[in-house]
């Protein structure tokens, strides 16, 4: 049953509470580490479309590959299984372990038995299961799940491990456990003895070879080594989708993997194994002992192919990218609401972060999904941190707009103008309002200022937390009754006429800055114009970005094909697209690839620039910057600035030149080290989400209110980081165009 969003709040609420500060730690961590390391790569970006490229051609060739590898495993002696799903996989790792009278069972870390249960499957027949990477024997120890795909444990802290260990193994400890010297020495000599007399080992398989079937396990520690040679029989678990087509393919992987997940180079153990492989040499007078070729005890080895979903996950468009999959963590590590709350809100019955939705989508099914996807906001950050390349929020997106198909209600069809077959009937009312907040502006400049006032009394906040889910901590938009489409008009267009003008622009509107951040759009047109270029204002429809976020795919695509209609003319025109608001450049640049023919697409895409982007272009080919405040006034109150970038304009690669152009006109710049403000749209006015969003801005919060930062202008990028750093300063903020515009 889903859970009310009193019950997700105050659940986010206890795990930020318990969980929060490690969870912020390690993951800041590995992604600051993932930063650096990447940085020293000369060809990171090459090696990530080169590790794409494998993961395609893998799952076209899917079905061949796993004929091979069964073909290669048993030339060598082995046996491939491919289960069906769960049961079938652990009905036939329970099968092995009986004919082996396996009274333990060592595993090494993985996601695959961890999704399977294998654990639980083995414990019920009387077999002592033993966790031996360190993380996962912690929780074995606590009962409790995996955090983080990478690293399980990543919840707990130092101190709460050694409380833990000095608790459960209480007469076998001396003295209590407190660094984490001691406790790692503990852990090792633990599981030592519990591998030393293990009858099976059992480990996952980051990668399968087909064409030697070979076994690539990369590890932080030494005991996956140990699992799979130790023991006289060795299963191996593995997804399907884990199989390449040789071992030459592992090379960029090997490469990426490290860096990705927590910022290595390299991993501390790369192994490579072709089994069976042999045991250490035994007795040879022993004549009970089992003797293979060579004077080698016997192995056994079982390789499980797991398909659980995947096979059908390969024949879905929409999620087959998740099989492109390598596990690093990347996603989760980046993300600001992971790094708040961590795995335990942020994940399904296995996977956890960004990448989670499909898997789980995938296998488990919408509704697990359902539970905790609304977490993804679409910022896109973990693309550009996805070592291949997988475009997370679109898989996010689609299975929110399959849960809101698959959910019932009372009302038929939206009230936006579309037919019954377009939206999901049944949608999250909240979700409604949001997703078609272009007819609410539009109403609430209409109706101003009395939208205005109606909307801040206390029967109306009411009214909307309890209905729409509508924070009423935060504050809501003010909706200006002259629109910058209004304003423009009335003004009567361009003061540089198009026939004198260096350039042609045309200044798209977004929704924001045409109902409510007016006075942004008016400092857009004046320093554009007094840049010498004559300047358009089209009324047209917003971006879709509002609809998409809420998963309503449909009424975002119409509104794609609206804005490409409307501004084709002023691309065949060679005029320039300007757009003030960093998510709605985005939906031109990435996901209108999903809605426009690819030409269409592309069109718009490459005319289409930010507006700090753009006067970066005209400063840096001529255009006279003594037009454009503070250039050519000297040193004034305003010159030292405190700036945060916008979530997409960052992963467009486009903060700089907003630095640039603010240091070109003299501006002392202090930027922001903190990605996320927290906000993101619509998420932070959530009553489930507002606590969360408030925790991920607070290391803006801490910098931008230190004694220099305090002193400074603040000025954000994008609407959300505006309404963001309202709350958490409580002092003024302005788009930085608005500081740069001439008086």
């Amino acid at each position: 049953m889903s859970k009310s969003r009193d019950q997700k709040a105050a659940e986010i609420r206890r795990l930020m509470q318990t969980e929060g500060d490690a969870v912020a730690e390690n993951t800041r961590g590995f992604n600051a580490g993932r930063y650096a390391s990447v940085a020293e790569l000369d060809d990171y970006e090459a090696l990530k479309d080169e590790a794409r490229a494998i993961k395609e051609d893998a799952i076209e060739r899917l079905p061949e590959l796993l004929e091979q590898v069964r073909e290669t495993v048993e030339a060598n002696g082995g046996t491939v299984y491919l289960a069906d799903d769960a049961a079938d996989a652990n009905r036939y790792v329970r099968e092995v372990c009986e004919d082996n009278g396996a009274e333990r069972v060592v595993k090494s870390k993985s996601m695959t038995s961890e999704e399977i249960e294998v654990n639980e499957e083995l414990e019920a027949t009387g077999v002592d299961v033993v966790e031996t990477d360190l993380g996962e024997w912690v929780l074995q120890v606590a009962e409790e799940a995996p955090s983080h795909i990478v690293a399980p444990a990543i919840h707990k802290s130092r101190a709460e491990i050694a409380d833990l260990f000095n608790e459960m193994f209480a007469d076998e400890i001396d003295e209590p456990l407190e660094t984490a010297e001691e406790l790692t020495a503990f852990a090792r000599e633990q599981l030592g003895d519990r591998i030393e007399g293990a009858d099976v080992g059992m480990t996952g398989a980051n990668f399968v070879t087909a064409d030697t079937g070979t076994i690539a396990l990369v590890t932080s520690e030494g005991n996956a080594r140990k699992s799979a040679v130790v023991p006289d029989t060795h299963v191996a678990v593995a997804g399907v989708e884990k199989v390449v087509p040789s071992v030459e393919d592992l090379q960029p992987f090997v490469e990426l993997i490290g860096r990705s997940g927590t910022g290595q180079d390299i991993t501390s153990y790369i192994s490579l194994l072709t089994p069976p492989v042999e045991s250490p040499p035994v007795d040879f007078d022993d004549e009970e002992t089992p003797m293979a070729e060579g004077g080698k005890a016997e192995r056994e080895f079982h390789l499980v192919l797991i398909d659980n979903g995947r096979l059908a996950m390969r024949e879905d468009d929409q999620l087959r990218e998740t099989l492109y999959c390598i596990r690093c963590s990347a996603c989760s590590n980046v993300c600001g609401n992971f790094q708040s709350v961590g795995g335990h809100a942020f994940g399904g019955e296995t996977y956890s972060g960004g990448i989670a939705t499909g898997w789980e989508a995938g296998i488990e099914g919408l509704d697990t999904a359902a539970e905790f996807n609304d977490l993804c906001t679409g910022c896109s950050r973990c693309v550009n941190a996805c070592p291949v390349e997988i475009d997370i929020p679109w898989i996010n997106t689609v299975v929110r707009d399959r849960i809101n198909r698959g959910e019932s209600g009372e009302f038929d069809w939206l009230v936006d103008g579309l037919t019954p077959d377009e939206e999901p009937g049944g949608m999250d009312l909240g979700k409604r309002f949001f997703g078609n907040f272009s007819t609410v502006a539009k109403v609430g400049s209409a109706t101003a200022p009395l939208s205005n006032w109606l909307a801040e009394t206390d029967a109306a906040r009411a009214a909307m937390e309890r209905v729409l889910g509508i924070d009423r901590r935060r504050e809501l938009p003010a909706f200006q009754r002259q629109t910058l489409v209004d304003w423009f008009e009335a003004r009567g267009g361009s003061r540089v006429d198009a026939t004198d003008a260096t350039r042609e622009a045309v200044l798209y509107p977004d929704l924001y800055t045409n109902h409510v951040q007016v006075e942004r759009g008016k400092a857009a047109v004046r320093t554009l114009e007094a840049l010498d270029v004559s300047v358009r204002i089209p009324d047209v429809t917003s971006s879709g970005r509002a609809p998409l976020s809420q998963g309503m795919i449909a009424t975002a695509e119409r509104h794609a094909h609206e804005v490409y209609g409307a501004l084709a003319e002023h691309i065949d025109a060679d005029r320039d697209v300007v757009v003030v608001e960093p998510s709605d450049l985005a939906m031109f640049e990435r996901e209108y690839e999903k809605f426009l023919p690819q030409k269409s697409q592309e069109r718009l895409a490459d005319d289409s620039y930010e507006v700090m982007e753009y006067l970066y272009g005209l400063l840096h080919n001529g255009a006279d910057a003594s037009a454009l405040r503070n250039a050519s006034d000297g040193p004034v109150e305003t010159d030292r600035v405190a700036y945060h970038s916008h979530c997409q304009q960052r992963t467009l690669g486009l903060e700089a030149h907003t630095v640039s152009v603010l240091d070109d006109l003299g501006y002392d710049v202090v930027t922001s080290e903190t990605e996320c403000c927290g906000m993101a749209g619509s998420f932070g006015y959530k009553t489930e989400y507002y606590e969360l969003s408030m925790d991920v801005g607070e290391p803006l919060r801490e910098q931008f209110s230190t004694d220099d930062a305090r002193e400074r202008t603040v000025v954000a990028s994008g609407t959300s980081c505006l309404e963001q750093l309202d709350a958490l300063l409580s002092r003024p903020t302005q788009h930085p165009v608005e500081l740069v515009a001439p008086r």
